[in-house]
């Protein structure tokens, strides 16, 4: 039987939306004369919107940045705009990212590693711009463990960003895997909403921006992915059949895919 393993990018893979994106959208700015910046609590009420795009595009119906820029506008003037604002701001964001200052998420690469090992299908759906997703995955799983990946879904390759389930059915598709063979790593409740509507189970390790939001539709709510050698993972929620200790390995892979979910959504016992 073919499963896969699914990753989101951006929070899952790296601690990129503090530490690469925001920077990268305020440096982006700076260079092109917008008087303008996100603070860090502001972009993290706007990473409820899915989409770098879909970001910058709601500023120009908020009054504060209008007091400081006018747009233009016609409909696909504004839409060149956030087109040429946004690759300006990527090409910014993989120069972060290859310059090796957002370190990789603990786990990531040795739970793929695993994964490929025991026949899991890898893929990566995300709503951030291909070339940053790319980048992220070079960086955080290495070229050649990167190169094995069957399927990396990025930018707009759907209309409908999550939390809507399209890249996640668009990906199954892609894989000719079921959505029911397909276990989903995500860190927001917008990916879990997304991967949930999908038919897929789900397994949440929390970042700075999201510890604080609902996910109780997961299977599983962890810490990180965890370390041997480094950040252990913790367990903050479980309703599967995974038991993990210091990591989250294959074999827990394999009993959040194959387990049944309990109708209780609870921390572990002590």
């Amino acid at each position: 039987m073919s499963r896969a393993l699914i990753f989101d990018c951006d929070g899952v893979l790296a601690d990129t939306e503090q530490f690469g994106h925001l920077p990268a959208f305020n440096e982006m700015w700076r260079q092109i004369g917008v008087p303008w910046e996100w603070s860090v609590e502001e972009y993290g009420r706007k990473l409820r919107i899915g989409g770098g795009k879909e970001r910058m595009a709601s500023l120009l119906d908020e009054d504060a940045f209008l007091v400081r820029y006018t747009p233009p506008a016609g409909d696909e003037e504004r839409k060149e705009l956030i087109a040429a604002w946004h690759k300006r701001k990527s090409a910014i964001y993989t120069d972060i990212v290859n310059s090796g200052r957002i370190p990789p998420r603990p786990g990531v690469r040795r739970l793929a590693e695993e994964a490929l090992a025991q026949g899991w299908t890898l893929a990566v759906a995300s709503t951030s711009a291909q070339e940053s997703v790319y980048a992220v995955l070079r960086h955080a799983m290495g070229t050649a463990t990167a190169g094995r990946f069957a399927l990396v879904l990025a930018g707009d390759v759907v209309k409908a960003k999550k939390p809507a389930p399209d890249i996640y059915l668009l990906a199954s598709e892609r894989l000719r895997i079921a959505p029911r063979d397909c276990v989903v790593i995500e860190d927001s409740n917008n990916g879990l909403a997304a991967a949930v509507a999908a038919g897929m189970r789900c397994v949440v390790t929390v970042s700075g921006y999201t510890a604080d939001e609902d996910f109780s539709d997961a299977s599983l709510v962890l810490s990180c992915l965890g370390d041997p050698n480094g950040e252990p993972c913790r367990v903050l929620a479980n309703r599967s059949a995974a038991r993990p200790g210091v990591c989250f390995t294959e074999q827990d892979l394999s009993a959040v895919a194959d387990g049944r979910i309990t109708e209780a959504f609870a921390p572990p016992a002590d």
